[in-house]
Parts: structure tokens; C-alpha cells; sequence
């Protein structure tokens, strides 16, 4: 039997009542599996004695004698201090809420004594602590390695460990091993019945490491194969190895210096431009077309996610990759999440695109009844080669003639439903996903299941960085002199706030210590920057609106933008060199470089003013210490992946990423490039898992599951 297979319901574990069940059930525990799958956060090593003296080393692990007890304060609020001893010295036991221990710590008598201790009022203290009499011949929870569980209201750790004892005694004996056997011996892994014991209650430290090696070992594993089978179904039955179905390019294009094979378009377009690609945009581009020139009769359609740093380039790279598509006889749709950035976009394209014959549209959901009907008629013809758009470009009454490639750009922001609508516009269009949020290779290979990862890491040369700074909100009048002098040198500058007006979108506790955006307009318009030119930017004004304001900011009509993160992407500006982003401790790191990545677009050397609470929590530190220590958005994403886990961070949610009991891909990445390799090598040479060796990954899948129904 697997684990997983362990559907018993909690009440066949001896000690499990109706009343302990919807406890276990606010933890997702509620089956026998679950209650095994229910890992500990962490682990109490009571195997090894540490005197009283020693507390400041680690936590205290010792047999005492109670010396006396006493009371401080009065009435209700009194508190019950236990004084005790061993052979290295004194210390104070503080039971708050806990007056019956007078009754069980007695005067006189031994105990086993656990616990975390500090030095305050002059006594060895502790507040946080455990004891079971010491008898002797019986060690309880003393002299062994104890599982530390998450916990919910009417639980307790002891309840917890009691209840996952009894449930180890009742059916671990029957587990069966869910790794092929080759893998188990080559890596000197557990069984899966001594392995689910260990993890729970470890006999020594050794014993708990090769546990978790073997349980954070089999999620990765599992978690690649489904991968690897998503590709196999997608690629027909080949779970890697596309360059069976390529051309090769030859004869169909020039051959530049850097070796990437280019169409007639795509050379076109980049003798026009005034400036070389960087070696990060022309490896993109090789990759691209290698995916893209394929064989009719071995059609294998692209599935890439380019990641590149702000400003690197993306943008002209998928127009690249539009060209293609284009001159092989096709349509090319890009998305994007905003109609300032679709905006944005389609200029772009037309600046540089229609002088090479192109036929571009723009299409969102505000386009009026009378041009919209001639645009989709004209998109079902074929008259029109790339339509750039938002989420419109999917809408039921919208048809193309011969979608070929479709591009979404900051990815992230689109949910796996979102992107299967445009692409089923199509017969099996390629698709290149594009992202700034960059996550590692590895994971990016994991998250985004089959796709292949291109990545940008170079920026365009004389790109000078961003000088970023710290400033408390009450030294802020520092910052406002600092952008005056820009505004008089002839510059331009962004006011970021969190709230569009006071008390929405966040917890209406707090909210009314935020500073908004539109009272800020006015304050910074009335009092800080009085006579220069201001405008407000925010998600609810009308698309007309924004584009007007957007299209003045840019213009250098409006000196002072004052915004949401609407502003986050979308927005160049390259005579703007201040952004100013107030509360920077309610931004998300990927938010925080996205909108310092609006700056330091031109040849000016900008500035990024982060100015957060006074009272800052110890969370918020680590997050603005990463900002003002790196510009590297890969290095920032890294870390934002440490301090908010991968479960968090935007784009994994909504590609559909899996919760994981042990393993951390983060923590875990070389064992997850392991796993990745032994999945995939095993699915290529084996693809339906028929061989005996591999006949117990395909029971797993079919009577186990790992993490069910999930959408990579």
C-alpha cells in the first residue's frame, strides 16, 4: 500500500474522537495519510544533556530539583515563579496562565527540565518550557530527537506526536516503496515505511537527514514526472528532443556575424535599427528561430519563456519572433496585461515594424462598436499581420485567419485559463511567454512544466544604474528638496504610493496610517511642488484618460506623475530620473525593481528613493536591504524566493505550482536538477512506464497521486 493510498478516516487511530477531528481538519489533515503527511517544521534534540549554565548555547536539556515557589503580582494577574536547580546552577520557571503547576513541579522532587532560557532581572529564566517526572528506567520524551508540528487552536505538540505514534504503530509496517529500487540503493535512500517513521521520530540526528533526503528526494522526483509526461503528451510522444522536427534554417535566411540565421524580415529590421543586439538578444533570437522553423509533417509548436531584466530587450526580441511567424505565412498575437503596456507596444511596433510593409492593430476591450467590427474583420481576413492587445485578443467574436505565434508578455499576470483561450485562437500557434520577475533555470523548468527557458542577462551598453536610497518618512522632506533640484535641472520624476485613495485595498486597520495617491496629488501639488506641472495616474480613471496623461508625462508636459503601481510596467520615460516610492515596505521585491527599472532609461543618472515607515518590522529590513544592495533583478528574485518561498512569488500561483510537503525547490535546487534528470532519462527511454523497474512510478500516478490535479 502506498501512503498516499491511507484513506482511513482519523477516528481508526486509537484516541481520535469526533470532538479531535475538525481540529485536525483547519491543518488539511483528514485522512491517515494526511496525518503521516503532516511533516514536522522542525525538530527538539533532547538526546543530548545541556546543563543550566550552559543556556546561552542552546536550549536547556537537564534533570532539576524544584527549591521553593513564589508569586508575583496580585489578584487575577499573579504569576507563579518555580524555582529549580541541577549540579551547574539556579534558575526561574514563569508559568503565566499556568497556576496549577504549584500542584504538579513539587517542592523537593526531580524533574526532567526542557526549555529555552535568557538572563533578565538578574535570574536565569525561562517561560517556554517543558518537564515530565523524573523517574527512573523511564525517559518519555528525554534522551530522544522530538518532531515540532505546525499547530492549530485545540492542539497541542504532545496531542500531535501521540496521535502520529499511534498512526505509525497501526500502518507503517504495510507501506510499500514508491522509487524504483535502482534509485533507492543508488542513493542509499530509506524504505518508505523506515523513512516516514524516521522523519517523525528520528532514533539520532544521522537518522533524520537520510529521512528527509529520502522524502524531499521522491516529491522532486514525482513532481518531474509529471512534468516530463505533460511533455510527452504536448510533444507527441518525445519528451525532449525537438530538433527532430527543425529545419535548420537553411537557405531561408542570412547568416549574421554572431551565427544566428535570421529571415529576410527580421534582417530588415535590425539594419534599420540604430544600435547592435546585446549577446543575450541574439541568443534568444537563434533559440527562437530554431524552435520556430519547423517541418510540416513534424510540427512541434514552440513553447519558450524568454526572462530577461527590466529593460533588457524582450520586447524587440518578440517582435523578432513576430517577424518570423509573419513571413512564414502566419498571424502574430501579443498580449499583455494592461492597456498602458499593450498600448505601448503597438507604437512600438508600428514605429518599427510598418516601414517594413507590416500591417499592425491594436485591440482592447475600450476599441468602440464601429472600428472594433471593421478591426476583426480585417484580423479574419488576414489583412492585418501582428495585433497587439489585452486580454480582448481572446474574446469569443474574435478570429484569426492563421494564428501562428502568440506572445504574452509579464506573463504573471495571466492565469493558465487566461493564456489556453488565445492559444486555442490557433492551430497550435507557438507560444513565447515573457517575464522581468525571473525565477531560477531550474524552477522556471518546473514551474512553466515543458517550456524551454531563454534568458536575457545583459542590458543595452551605456545603461547607467540606478542610484537607490533609504529614507524614513520622517526624513522625507529631504527627498522632496533632492527631486526639486532634478525638476529645476529640466527632469521629471514619479511619486509612487500604495492606495489609490485612504482605506481601500488593504486592511482597513492600518490603512488610514497610508498615505494615498490621489490626497497626495494634492498635497505635492499644493504645498510640496507648488506651479509644476502634476498629474495623477491610477487603475480606476478610463483608459482615455491615462492615455492622455501617460501621453503628456512623456511629452515632458507633466513634470510630476503621481501614481499607484499602475506605473509598474509599461511606462518609458526616458527623461524621468526620480522614482519616488513612498511606503516601499508594502511593495513585493518584484514590484519594488519593476518600478526603479522606470527609471534610468535615458542618459541622465537616475535616482530610487525607497522611503518606508518609521517603525519598520524585521521583514521589511531584509527586503529593502535586498533592494539597495542589488540591481541584478535575477539576484533579487533569488532572494525573494528566500524570504517569501516559492509558493509566493508572482507567477507560480497562477502557472500552477505545487505544494510540497519536505522539499523546497529553492533550498533543494541541486536536488531538484537530480530528480529532474533521473525523471526525464527514465520517461525518454520508457515513456509509458511499461519496463518492471518503472512499474511502480505508474501505480503511484494511478493510485496515489502526489499532488493531483494540477494545470502546469
Amino acid at each position: 500500500m502506498f501512503l498516499r493510498s491511507l484513506v482511513s478516516p482519523l477516528t481508526a487511530i486509537r484516541g481520535i474522537g469526533p470532538a479531535v477531528v475538525p481540529k485536525l481538519a483547519r491543518l488539511g489533515i483528514h485522512t491517515v495519510a494526511g496525518l503521516l503527511c503532516h511533516y514536522p517544521r522542525d525538530w527538539e534534540d533532547r538526546s543530548q544533556k545541556v546543563p543550566i549554565k550552559e543556556f546561552q548555547r542552546a536550549r536547556v536539556c537537564t534533570e532539576i530539583t524544584v527549591i521553593a515557589h513564589d508569586w508575583i503580582g496580585f489578584g487575577r494577574m499573579r504569576t507563579l515563579k518555580v524555582h529549580v536547580e541541577d549540579e551547574s546552577g539556579r534558575a526561574v520557571l514563569l508559568c503565566f496562565n499556568r497556576p496549577w503547576l504549584e500542584k504538579q513541579l513539587l517542592q523537593g522532587s526531580r524533574y526532567r527540565l526542557w526549555g529555552r532560557f535568557y538572563f533578565k532581572y538578574g535570574d536565569i529564566q525561562s517561560s517556554a518550557f517543558e518537564t515530565e517526572p523524573a523517574v527512573p528506567g523511564q525517559v518519555a520524551g528525554f534522551g530522544r530527537i522530538l518532531p515540532v508540528y505546525p499547530l492549530s487552536a485545540g492542539l497541542t505538540q504532545a496531542m500531535l506526536r501521540r496521535f502520529t505514534s499511534r498512526a505509525l504503530e497501526q500502518y507503517a509496517s504495510a507501506l510499500e516503496n514508491e522509487l524504483p529500487d535502482e534509485i533507492v540503493e543508488r542513493d542509499n535512500l530509506f524504505a518508505k515505511k523506515a523513512g516516514i517513521k524516521a522523519v517523525h521520530f528520528p532514533d539520532s540526528a544521522e537518522e533524520l537527514e537520510k529521512a528527509k533526503k529520502t522524502l524531499i528526494y521522491e516529491e522532486l522526483f514525482y513532481l518531474e514526472v509529471m512534468v516530463g509526461k505533460r511533455a510527452i503528451e504536448r510533444r507527441g510522444g518525445n519528451v525532449r528532443n525537438k530538433e527532430e522536427g527543425i529545419r535548420g534554417g537553411e537557405g531561408a535566411g542570412v547568416v549574421t556575424e554572431s551565427g544566428v540565421v535570421n529571415n529576410v524580415l527580421q534582417q530588415r529590421l535590425l539594419e534599420r535599427l540604430p544600435f547592435s543586439l546585446t549577446p543575450g538578444q541574439q541568443g534568444a533570437v537563434a533559440e527562437i528561430n530554431g524552435d520556430m522553423a519547423h517541418v510540416p509533417m513534424a510540427h512541434v509548436p514552440m513553447a519558450r519563456l524568454l526572462q530577461g531584466d527590466v529593460g533588457s530587450g524582450k520586447t524587440l526580441v518578440s517582435f523578432l519572433a513576430a517577424l518570423r511567424a509573419v513571413e512564414d505565412g502566419g498571424q502574430a498575437a501579443i498580449m499583455a496585461p494592461t492597456e498602458l503596456l499593450a498600448r505601448q507596444h503597438a507604437e512600438n511596433a508600428a514605429r518599427l515594424l510598418e516601414p517594413l510593409g507590416l500591417r499592425i492593430a491594436f485591440l482592447t476591450g475600450n476599441i468602440k462598436a464601429a472600428g472594433r467590427k471593421e478591426l476583426l474583420r480585417s484580423l479574419a481576413s488576414g489583412e492585418i499581420d501582428i495585433v497587439v492587445g489585452t486580454h480582448a485578443l481572446f474574446s469569443r467574436d474574435v478570429a484569426y485567419k492563421n494564428l501562428r505565434l502568440v506572445v504574452i508578455d509579464e506573463q504573471h499576470r495571466f492565469g493558465v485559463t487566461q493564456r489556453s483561450l488565445i492559444m486555442a485562437k490557433g492551430d497550435q500557434p507557438d507560444l513565447l511567454m515573457m517575464s522581468a520577475t525571473p525565477i531560477p533555470r531550474t524552477l522556471a523548468l518546473t514551474v512553466f512544466g515543458d517550456m524551454d527557458v531563454s534568458v536575457i542577462r545583459d542590458l543595452p551598453p551605456g545603461r547607467k544604474p540606478v542610484k537607490t536610497h533609504l529614507a524614513k518618512e520622517s526624513n522625507e522632506g529631504k527627498v522632496y528638496d533632492f527631486v526639486r533640484n532634478e525638476l529645476a535641472a529640466g527632469r521629471q520624476a514619479y511619486f509612487v504610493y500604495p492606495l489609490i485613495e485612504g482605506g481601500d485595498e488593504a486592511d482597513p486597520k492600518d490603512s488610514s496610517q497610508l498615505k494615498a495617491a490621489v490626497s497626495m496629488a494634492e498635497r505635492l501639488a499644493d504645498q510640496v511642488f507648488p506651479g509644476c506641472p502634476l498629474a495623477l495616474v491610477h487603475s480606476k480613471l478610463d483608459e482615455e484618460k491615462k492615455r492622455l496623461t501617460m501621453d503628456s508625462f512623456r511629452s515632458g508636459e507633466i513634470k510630476i506623475l503621481v501614481a499607484t503601481s499602475v506605473v509598474e510596467v509599461g511606462v518609458d520615460v526616458p527623461n524621468a530620473s526620480c522614482m519616488v516610492i513612498e511606503h516601499a515596505e508594502r511593495f513585493g521585491l518584484s514590484a519594488l525593481h519593476q518600478l526603479r527599472g522606470r527609471v534610468g532609461r535615458g542618459q541622465d543618472q537616475s535616482y530610487c528613493f525607497l522611503v518606508y515607515s518609521d517603525e519598520l518590522t524585521e521583514d521589511g529590513k531584509a527586503r529593502l536591504k535586498v533592494m539597495l544592495e542589488n540591481s541584478d533583478g535575477f539576484v533579487i528574485a533569488e532572494e525573494d524566493l528566500k524570504l517569501r518561498g516559492p509558493g509566493q512569488i508572482a507567477g507560480i500561483e497562477q502557472s500552477g505550482y505545487l505544494n510540497l510537503g519536505m522539499a523546497n525547490p529553492i533550498r533543494d535546487a541541486q536536488e531538484l536538477a537530480r530528480a529532474r534528470v533521473d525523471a526525464f532519462a527514465i520517461l525518454e527511454s520508457d515513456p509509458d512506464l511499461l519496463l518492471p523497474e518503472h512499474r511502480v512510478i505508474a501505480r503511484v500516478l494511478e493510485e496515489a497521486p502526489p499532488f493531483g490535479e494540477v494545470a502546469l
